[in-house]
């Protein structure tokens, strides 16, 4: 089968907006209208920032919970004395936190606010609504110096020396550009939302392009990551194509259906959502740090300068091309795995188990199947690793390395953040069965 190539021209947050998922409670509502207002930014939102933006409504959102419930530790800020209606406070905060970061949608906002409100019979002026505003300004305080949106933000294009990164040429319909500056270089020193530093799980250098596992990873996504005449099987292809979009939007909607299905408590999903995000953009945070302290070559570059990198067991093929098109930012380590790990890691944790059924469905409407059942949370973390090498834009060790950071940043964001008011973590979440990678 070939691919067609307008299938990756479509837009990578595009299907949030429309997916069904049955909607359990107020966190799990402005989760979705949460992806609405990201998809309609303009200009788009480039990745990670978008699970910057996630985060950070549920912090607000997780601490206006916790305000009525006292179930566990806030975010930014204790409140006492709640009371009205708790989904009014969940709408507030949220709504408010929105505004802050897209204030060209003020207008649709408000509307959409108001008519969530009006739906549940909940009056404009129910006092839960000032217990939403007070968790939104507190997490908005707290996050206004985190350094993210630097004016003016700085530009990071690589350099033309052997294995350093430099801006890719796109040869599919859709985004990025060709030869586009690294996005956001800024993204790998913001303030974590859970880590001590965006240093504190940086992993070693990637393999040097004379060692042999450079060799063994360059050989592998030269043979089965390519546009044309690959060795991809049919099911290989079907991964990558499956993957190829969004992970941290895949991965709130993973989140969402799981709510529906097995969180009755709103005190429960509200943190649920709350670790999810936060842990994803601390791994993401990690994983713009590393890759501009490792700027590696992306396997095209790589490849079609395989004839001068000086390892003689790297043949090149200045014709190459990858099965979709290279994100513009540098090899290692590879953010979607570090999103994918820890939001996966996340779910184990917070269950008790990696063992746990499940569908994940794929943002990439044209994707056959459009769902996957699992039956480990790590096994859909180990076919995000496979489905960037089948897609040609990474190297298997910046996707190992990406998933152990990922995987390492929830372990600490489960243990350290969020925890249960007056307690200790239940003996089942302190770790899950799965060993380690």
């Amino acid at each position: 089968m070939i691919v067609r190539k307008s299938l990756f021209a479509l837009v990578f947050l595009g299907s949030l907006s429309t997916a069904g998922s049955a909607l359990a409670d107020a966190p799990s509502d402005w989760n979705v209208i949460t992806g609405q207002t990201i998809v309609a930014a303009v200009p788009p939102r480039a990745a990670p920032v978008f699970v910057l933006d996630f985060a950070t409504v549920h912090a607000a959102i997780h601490d206006a919970v916790q305000a009525f419930e006292g179930k566990y530790e806030p975010y930014a800020a204790a409140i006492p004395g709640a009371s009205g209606s708790i989904d009014a406070a969940v709408a507030k905060a949220a709504h408010d936190v929105l505004v802050n970061r897209f204030s060209a949608q003020a207008g649709s906002l408000g509307t959409t606010y108001a008519n969530y409100l009006a739906g549940k019979g909940i009056a404009p002026d129910n006092p839960g609504v000032a217990i939403g505003a007070q968790a939104a300004a507190a997490v908005i305080l707290k996050r206004s110096t985190d350094g993210s949106f630097p004016m003016p933000p700085p530009v990071f294009n690589g350099g033309p020396e052997i294995g350093l990164w430099r801006p890719t040429t796109s040869y599919l319909p859709g985004p990025p550009p060709s030869g586009s500056s690294m996005a956001v270089p800024w993204f790998g020193a913001i303030t974590p939302f859970t880590l001590t530093s965006p240093t504190q799980f940086r992993p070693g250098p990637p393999p040097a392009v004379n060692s042999g596992k450079y060799t063994k990873d360059y050989n592998e996504v030269k043979r089965l990551g390519g546009d044309v005449n690959s060795e991809r099987t049919q099911e290989q292809t079907d991964l990558a194509i499956f993957w190829a979009l969004n992970y941290g939007t895949q991965l709130n909607l993973l989140i969402r259906d799981l709510v529906a299905a097995h969180v009755p408590d709103i005190a429960d999903s509200a943190r649920l959502f709350a670790l999810g995000n936060m842990a994803m953009t601390d791994a993401a945070i990690t994983a713009w740090d590393c890759k501009l302290n490792y700027p590696l070559w992306r396997p095209v570059t790589a490849i079609q300068e395989g004839e001068n990198d000086g390892n003689k067991h790297t043949e090149g093929d200045v014709n190459w091309r990858p099965f979709i098109n290279t994100p513009n930012y540098p090899d290692s380590c590879s953010g979607a795995n570090s999103v994918t790990g820890a939001g996966t890691k996340i779910l184990a944790l917070f269950f008790g188990t990696d063992h746990f059924e499940f569908q994940f469905t794929s943002t990439n409407p044209l994707a056959v199947p459009s769902t996957r059942p699992y039956t480990r949370f790590s096994d859909a973390r180990e076919d995000v690793t496979d489905a960037r090498v089948y897609e040609g834009i990474h190297f298997r060790d910046a996707d190992l390395q990406g998933r152990k950071n990922g995987i390492k940043v929830a372990k600490y964001t489960f243990l350290n953040a969020l925890r249960p008011v007056g307690g200790l973590l239940e003996s089942g979440e302190e770790g899950d069965e799965e060993e380690e990678e």
